[in-house]
């Protein structure tokens, strides 16, 4: 098992706390709203979102091959709760490397390169 499997799996009660405040308007955490690809269910997940021009970045702490991730890009959209305010997103794009990190401002790209962390989620306002 993966660094990143050991982590996504100890955070599963912390995130549920998390999701009581993430979103809110005062809340540093961001909610990806989706729906399951074979089940059609409905999950919240609480991610670190960051503004683009046209759309957010979402950073990848367990990599690209966690659920949420393969639903958001099955279905090719999903709604984001940040700051109070929900955000239709579509274009899902999962960047690897510096690309992806380049969108991030710097002292979230050096932190997350601590982590060892090098995929982004690139979402579009739709």
């Amino acid at each position: 098992m993966s660094f990143a499997d050991r982590l996504a799996r100890f955070n599963r009660i912390p995130n549920r706390l998390v999701r009581t405040f993430a979103g809110r308007r005062l809340s540093p955490m961001a909610v990806v709203d989706h729906r399951g690809r074979r089940s059609g269910r409905g999950y919240r997940t609480p991610v670190v979102a960051f503004r683009l021009r046209d759309g957010y970045a979402v950073s990848l702490p367990y990599g690209p091959d966690r659920d949420w991730v393969r639903n958001v890009l099955a279905a090719g959209s999903c709604t984001l709760e940040r700051a109070g305010r929900r955000v239709e997103l579509r274009d899902p794009e999962v960047l690897q490397g510096r690309g992806g990190l380049a969108l991030l401002p710097s002292p979230a790209r050096a932190a997350l390169r601590l982590l060892g962390v090098e995929a982004v989620l690139r979402l579009r306002a739709a």
